[in-house]
Parts: structure tokens; sequence; C-alpha cells
């Protein structure tokens, strides 16, 4: 009788171990974000503490959110897919990348902004992308994957036919944002050009020998989203009330920057440690072109095209398809 008491209550008590194990893992999350500007919902969300407070609210207990910082939408793939992380954010090209690789195992659950990426330049020499010679080099976060890299392929194609789309594709390096700014502004490198998102491509422009040579607003035709929030339909499906407070904190985070633009240039400057101005960032965030929204603007753009090139096989039929449905009923594109 002792015996059968003691190994039932070894059962309850390892059971109880168990769930206890269970439950930790649920209640810790992990985002991946990356460097720039476009990034800043998701720095807003990570410094107020936005998702601990709204799981919280939620009777979801208590959640640790844990953040991780790379270099380009092909680096946080892998992350996603290695299991390393449960959301990631990155541009919008790498993201349908991998929707299509997975057949659609992961989607968005939100875009995170509208920002325009400028390709600037030192050299004297190139005043449109016709003008670039194997003598130049052209930083992109991923060579080919980027979405930086996809849109120098949009502008290929439209400067010199569709077939032509890869023809600059020789003359790009990857580079992370920071480390291309320097190397641009350096005089000492290869690299002559720079495919940048805010601030970087603000402060590159802030050098007399920079010039922009063209926006992804004027090769996309308008304002368009650049980067996007993901995860698997796997982590989704297991924690629908944690997405949506996960979306919940995006749209909190989006609200306050509109409303607090001054606060939101000193919350940048301290989180990413940078060197700019509080009234530069702020004059960044005052500029009409750039936007912060959870709604997706033009993703078919970028869908289309990569159907249409080969580089992934399946077409989606509208933007929808792309995204988890907590956001079908914005007005996206």
């Amino acid at each position: 009788m002792k015996k059968t008491l003691l190994a039932f209550l070894l059962v309850i008590v390892l059971t109880t171990g168990l769930l206890a194990t269970v439950v930790a893992k649920e209640k810790e999350i992990r985002i991946a974000k990356q460097y720039g500007l476009a990034y800043l919902p998701l720095i807003v969300v990570e410094e107020q503490r936005l998702i601990e407070k709204n799981a919280k609210a939620a009777n979801l207990g208590a959640v640790k959110t844990s953040w991780v910082t790379l270099g380009s939408g092909a680096s946080a793939n892998d992350a996603l897919l290695s299991g390393s992380v449960d959301y990631i954010s990155g541009g919008v090209a790498p993201f349908i990348t991998l929707w299509d690789k997975s057949k659609g195992a992961v989607k968005a659950l939100a875009a995170l902004d509208h920002t325009p990426i400028y390709l600037n330049t030192v050299n004297p020499e190139v005043k449109s992308i016709r003008d670039f010679t194997e003598k130049d080099r052209i930083a992109v976060p991923a060579v080919k994957v980027s979405i930086q890299a996809v849109i120098l392929q949009m502008a290929a194609a439209q400067e010199f036919g569709n077939e032509n789309f890869s023809k600059l594709d020789s003359l790009t390096v990857s580079l992370k944002h920071p480390d291309a700014l320097v190397a641009l502004l350096s005089g000492k490198s290869e690299v002559t050009a720079h495919f940048a998102t805010p601030p970087f491509s603000f402060q590159e422009l802030e050098n007399s020998k920079v010039r922009k040579i063209v926006d992804s607003y004027e090769i996309l035709g308008g304002p368009h989203t650049m980067n996007v929030l993901s995860t698997t339909k796997k982590f989704y499906d297991n924690n629908p009330k944690l997405n949506k407070v996960v979306l919940q904190s995006i749209d909190e985070a989006i609200a306050w920057i509109k409303n607090n633009k001054r606060e939101a240039a000193e919350l940048y400057i301290k989180a990413s440690k940078s060197n700019e101005s509080v009234s530069d960032i702020l004059a960044q965030l005052n500029n009409p072109q750039i936007n912060y929204d959870s709604a997706p603007l033009r993703i078919t753009k970028f869908s289309d095209f990569l159907y249409q090139i080969g580089s992934i096989k399946t077409k989606p039929a509208n933007w929808k398809e792309l995204f988890f449905p907590d956001i079908h009923h914005k007005k996206g594109s």
C-alpha cells in the first residue's frame, strides 16, 4: 500500500514538473528585429514592455519577451526555421520567399511600416543605375534575396528589360546597414553605393559626396510596406491569444509614435545607441514619406515580380493569402 502511494505521489510530482516546464516555455516568446528606424514600432514594444503589459491584461499571466537583433531578412528567416525565435521581422521580399518555400507554413501577422529605401552613391560618374560599372559595388543586407536586392532587380528590369532583371546582381555585396554606411563614407572601400533605409539613408545624404540616384517609391510606383512581422502557422495556431496581444502591442506602439514623435525619437536613440541628434531623427519621423501602419501596402507588387522572374513558384492570389486573418479587415494591397 505504501509503495503504491509513493509511486502515485512520484507520478504527480513528475507530471507537475513537466507541466510547469511546458507552461514556462509557453510564457516566453522570442522576437527578432533588425537595424534601422523602420523597426521603431518593435523598439517601442520592447522598451515599453507592451507585450508584457497587454498579456497580463488578457489574463495570460507573466510573459517574458526576449529580443535579438539580426543583420538581414535572410538570417531572420534562418532563425525562424531553426526554431531559434518565434517571430521575425524583415523585408517583404525575404518574407514572400519564405512563405513560398514553406508552402504557406509561414505567414505575416502584420506590416510594420511604409518606408522608402534610397539608392545612394559616392561615385560622381553615376547619375542613374545605367551608369554603374564593374568598378562599382552596391551594398545590400543580403545579395539577391533582401528587399533592397529585389528592388534593385525591379529597377534593372524597368531600365534594361525584364529579361535583364539580374544585370546588376554581380555588383552587389552583403553588408549590414551600419557597416555599409561606414564603408560608403570611408572612401577606402570598394563600396560606392548603398541601398539604404532610414536613418542610414539620411545620414549618408548629409555628406556632400553622397547623392540619391533613385528610391523605392519611384520604382514601386508609390509608398510600400518595407517590413513585416511573421511567424509559423504552427506557432500561430498554438498561441491564438498571444498573437492578438502581439498585434495589439504593435498597433499601440504605432499610435504612440504618431502622437509622441519627439519622445519616440529620444527612445530610438537611446535603444539603438545612435549618435544622431533628436532633431535629426525627429525630422525623419516628420517626413511625410515615412509612416508606420500594420496594414500592408503594395505587397503584391513584390510577389508578382518574384513570381515573374522565377524566384517563387506560387503566386499569391492577393495580399490576404500572405497574412494571418487578424488584419484581413484592413485596407491592404
